[in-house]
């Protein structure tokens, strides 16, 4: 039958792959089956047998293509530059299109209807709350106990509801305040803010933007992710510069070129607020902190490292901030949280995610940083109570809080 959406894989994205193998060794998947239709290089083989032989999208190939974790690690190793995130949601769109897929509706709820409704949201998160409350919150795969966002009974305190903040003069930094990241996560969103506005931004959360569309388009949803796009490329028109403090967000909103022009525009003033205050300290608007002797292990997210290629960010950032920066990780596999990911395949999951954790206790540090919410709730599943995980932002926020606090004395 061949594809019959409207935005198919692209031949020529398909075409670009020479099957070099580069992509094998970096695949969490392959490296963990050692099998080939587990592989990048595999998925692509499968589409263009879809593209060009006129194979049919099966069970078969539903399976291959969302059992794939869309880490984009292949992107960063591939000699040919083959855009496989981009190809990849358009063969899940597929997938969902052609094969019946049981409880689609209500994948549809969670990843599209839920996120991007504020009293969706708001209500899902109140019944995550009451359950953690009564002690079965911990059984779910998606958010661990210790999710810092969930507190028992009540709400975190929203901070991004269409506000502005900072020197009325300074560029515009408008702040994507996202979907769960706004209810579970607002503390991140809190810290990004104060520092941006000490490096002299205007600070502004549009009041109708929503998701950024990341997790529908992964789960094969293309309409509704366009539909978020749209609305959020409105949103975000007249920014100087757009932030972004969760990095899958990010690396998303990053190829919203791939809706027109308008969203092309708006995909090039998007930056992982990592990279802003990096900026802002090398240009000496912020200020670099005495180094204070102690370590911070440094968990990078995928879509930082491969989807956006900022990780390096994180390092300027914390080390500024006075502390010795601990790669755990880099260039290793993804932690295994990747959205549904957990509930599709939650052995995998949970495999990748207690082999990030043996990295960080390898490591010798008991405060690692992320750069990315999801990332951040698997580091708790698998880590004890001995270790802090933190947004880097935050750390360096209450560094500049500490010296704001020490006394000075004249000379």
């Amino acid at each position: 039958m061949g594809w019959v959406t409207d935005h198919p894989p692209r031949m020529e994205a398909l075409d670009s792959c020479v099957a070099c193998g580069l992509c094998l060794p970096v695949c969490p998947t392959f490296r963990l089956t050692g099998d080939e239709t587990a592989s990048p290089r595999g998925r692509l083989t499968a589409m263009k047998a879809v593209a060009s032989h006129g194979m049919e999208v099966d069970e078969r190939f539903a399976e291959m293509m969302s059992f794939c974790l869309q880490c984009r690690a292949c992107e960063t190793a591939c000699p040919s530059m083959v855009p496989f995130g981009g190809v990849m949601e358009a063969s899940r769109t597929e997938a969902r299109t052609q094969v019946p897929v049981r409880r689609d509706w209500f994948r549809r709820l969670l990843l599209v209807n839920v996120l991007r409704s504020r009293f969706l949201l708001r209500v899902a998160t109140i019944f995550a709350a009451v359950m953690q409350r009564i002690g079965l919150l911990i059984r779910l795969p998606v958010v661990g106990a210790q999710t810092r966002g969930l507190r028992p009974l009540s709400l975190p305190v929203r901070t991004t509801a269409g506000g502005t903040w900072g020197n009325p003069s300074g560029d515009v930094a408008m702040l994507l305040s996202g979907c769960v990241a706004d209810v579970w996560f607002s503390d991140v969103h809190k810290a990004t803010i104060e520092v941006l506005v000490a490096a002299g931004y205007r600070v502004e959360a549009p009041a109708n933007q929503t998701c950024c569309g990341a997790l529908a388009a992964h789960g094969g949803f293309a309409d509704d992710a366009r539909s978020m796009a749209n609305c959020n490329i409105k949103a975000f028109a007249s920014a100087d510069v757009i932030v972004t403090d969760v990095a899958g967000c990010g690396a998303h909103l990053k190829v919203y070129g791939r809706y027109g022009d308008d969203g092309a525009g708006v995909a090039a003033k998007v930056r992982d607020v990592n990279e802003v205050v990096a900026s802002a300290i090398t240009d000496g608007r912020l200020p670099s902190f005495p180094t204070s002797g102690r370590k911070i292990g440094i968990q990078d997210p995928c879509h930082l490292e491969h989807g956006q290629h900022t990780a390096t960010a994180v390092d300027v950032v914390i080390g500024a901030a006075g502390f010795t920066p601990i790669a755990i990780d880099r260039g290793g596999q993804c932690c295994g949280a990747a959205g549904l990911y957990q509930i599709d395949y939650p052995e995998i999951s949970e495999q990748l995610g207690r082999m990030k954790a043996d990295r960080v206790t390898d490591a010798g540090t008991t405060t690692v940083v992320s750069a990315n919410a999801g990332c951040e709730m698997q580091l708790r599943r698998f880590l004890d109570d001995g270790y802090r995980i933190r947004h880097p932002i935050e750390v360096y926020r209450d560094r500049m809080m500490e010296d704001d606090r020490r006394p000075t004395t004249d000379d």
